[in-house]
């Protein structure tokens, strides 16, 4: 059974996408992901990861956070640091850019979760 928070989040999406004109391939390729996890996200069967949902938020030109709140979907009151939120806004980095200096930022700072040592 799916959750409202997923329903709802997975509606907006697809019609997001679909008000883009692009086909589920097509988004799917665009935001590294298989189509059958595309269409289980779009159904509400499955909720993304932050991963995939900052790459969907990438690919429709929006910031996670506006794809959350667009959705409908109540997001935990945390606050982000200035340096992720600048990091999020700057439009001249791709969405993997900009993971990874969020990645790189949050492991420096100890946010995050500790990389394994060998």
């Amino acid at each position: 059974m799916a959750s409202k928070g997923a329903s709802a989040m997975g509606e907006f999406i697809r019609r997001q996408r679909e008000l883009s004109e692009v086909s589920m391939r097509q988004f799917a390729q665009l935001v590294g992901i298989s189509n059958p996890y595309l269409s289980q996200i779009e159904r509400g069967l499955r909720a993304p990861s932050e991963h995939v949902l900052q790459a969907i938020a990438d690919a429709l030109q929006m910031s996670a956070d506006t794809l959350y709140e667009e959705a409908g979907v109540p997001r935990g009151e945390q606050e982000l640091p200035h340096v992720v939120e600048a990091i999020r806004a700057d439009s001249r980095l791709t969405g993997r850019q900009r993971q990874a200096l969020i990645e790189t930022y949050e492991a420096f700072v100890g946010i995050g979760p500790r990389p394994r040592r060998s």
